[in-house]
């Protein structure tokens, strides 16, 4: 994990100065990662006496992050054109508008500085973007604490919070890990209690997710010397069991703990005309690479995309992508 240079922290002060108000927004179907890196930026524009309003285009489906949904909108406060010169758009956790999805109001041409860890972004300017970092919580946490100093404990638990939701609780760090485990060190000291929070992330699953959970493996089929392993969900499993509280990270590491797996997809009709995936796999595979072929992005080793079309017409094209580095 690399470092927020002075010269980074430098230029995000100069964009905290040049402004009035801020928009904070993340990306769409936000994870624990988005919706803390969003709070935790929100506490540090609040400790440097800044104005600011959380956006977001929700929906907020995951359970560990439901209680937070009231306070965000996807209505942002109406500026006058002097207005929106002095104001600034900071985006966390994703690179592209597109990601926002659907906001009541235009973000375009606002002045905007993006903090982000996903390693398909592209952007060099007015940016602190790090594919090292394991998570945006990481890169809030150094802002906060050279700008800020120590952070409270309701902040610190937001950052830790949002840290290990996007680590899988620290289980896929690599090498690099003693700064990552050195930083949630420090938000311990400052009053994060690491059991609690993993009781929130972990907790509150409905019945229903686990018989979803059980249909999904059910359905999982292994191709390519069953390296790799596909499974969906239809719209009628939607229908039947909803759509609150899923649970596919626990999918993912059932699958990925199957001997000679080396990566997973979870497939998702949304619409009769649209799917989202989730690709998640060992280290040697970087499924990055093969979501951002369909429009889509994420890490090495976790990733996602939206794309036109149904189940039975993704699923052969997804596989042929997977074949060539299987």
């Amino acid at each position: 994990m690399q470092i927020i240079t002075d010269e980074q922290t430098a230029a995000f002060s100069d964009f905290l100065r040049a402004h009035d108000f801020f928009y904070i927004i993340g990306h769409k179907e936000p994870d624990g990662d988005c919706v803390y890196s969003c709070l935790g930026m929100a506490a540090l524009l609040d400790a440097k006496k800044l104005p600011c309003q959380l956006l977001n285009a929700g929906p907020f489906k995951r359970t560990e992050i439901k209680d937070k949904a009231d306070l965000f909108t996807n209505v942002p406060t109406f500026l006058s054109e002097p207005e929106r010169k002095k104001t600034g758009l900071i985006i966390l956790d994703c690179s592209e508008m597109a990601r926002l999805g659907d906001i009541d109001g235009d973000l375009n041409g606002l002045d905007t500085f993006i903090v982000d860890h996903h390693k398909t972004a592209s952007i060099t300017q007015n940016c602190i973007i790090d594919a090292t970092s394991p998570a945006t919580a990481n890169l809030v946490q150094q802002l906060y604490e050279k700008l800020v100093g120590k952070p409270p404990k309701d902040v610190a638990d937001m950052l830790f919070f949002g840290m290990a939701t996007d680590t899988g609780y620290f289980r896929f760090l690599k090498d690099d890990a003693a700064e990552v485990f050195m930083a949630a060190a420090r938000l311990v000291e400052a009053g994060a209690n690491p059991r609690q929070i993993y009781d929130r992330m972990t907790g509150g699953k409905s019945y229903a997710t686990r018989k979803l959970l059980g249909i999904m493996l059910d359905r999982a089929e292994r191709y390519y010397n069953n390296k790799l392993v596909i499974t969906y969900e239809t719209m009628e499993d939607t229908r039947k069991y909803g759509q609150d509280g899923r649970d596919s990270d626990a999918l993912y590491s059932l699958l990925l703990a199957c001997e000679g797996v080396e990566a997973v997809v979870f497939l998702r009709q949304e619409t009769e005309h649209s799917c989202t995936a989730g690709f998640r796999s060992r280290d040697a595979v970087d499924v990055s690479a093969i979501a951002a072929k369909f429009g889509g992005g994420g890490h090495k080793n976790a990733a996602g995309l939206s794309m036109e079309g149904k189940l039975e017409t993704i699923i052969p094209e997804i596989k042929k992508e997977f074949a060539k580095v299987l």
